[in-house]
């Protein structure tokens, strides 16, 4: 199985894990979160990055960050070789609970669905009228009350 490690800043990489973990208990194992501290140097965060990535104990892994161009990216691209890595930025809670559930595929397949799947996460979502709840009528003197 594909590991997956999730690089972003603090502490929105652990609160994606959770989330994840949350839907999908059985993941633990295959998920890490790394939080990049906003005072943590460079070199430091690399360290503990290379160290959650060897604790997937997995040789291929889809690396998870944030925003582009930012430090949690730019830490996740030092350990992104494009062989038995991938990396995509811009991580939500869609795209990771997509990658969870496709870790068995190869890993070029698990990036494609994971970005189709972040993608597919974005909607607009507009204002909407209460539902109209219609099914069997109750007795005349029974009072119906939507709660």
């Amino acid at each position: 199985m594909i590991g997956i490690l999730i690089v972003a800043h603090a502490p929105l990489a652990s609160a994606l894990r959770e989330c994840a973990l949350h839907v999908f208990p059985d993941c633990a194992s295959g998920v890490q979160a790394l939080d990049i501290a906003p005072n943590a140097s460079p070199e430091e965060s690399l360290q503990l990055a290379k160290a959650a990535m060897a604790k997937l104990n997995t040789s291929e892994v889809l690396l998870l960050s944030d925003v582009f161009g930012a430090t949690p990216s730019n830490i996740a691209q030092k350990l992104n070789d494009g062989i038995d890595t991938r990396l995509l930025a811009g991580v939500n809670l869609p795209m990771l609970l997509r990658s969870v559930c496709y870790r068995h595929e190869t890993l070029d397949a698990l990036a494609s669905r994971a970005q189709t799947g972040g993608a597919q996460g974005i909607m607009p979502v507009g204002c909407t009228a209460p539902q109209i709840q219609t099914g069997t009528r109750h007795a005349p003197s029974y009072d119906d009350h939507q709660q």
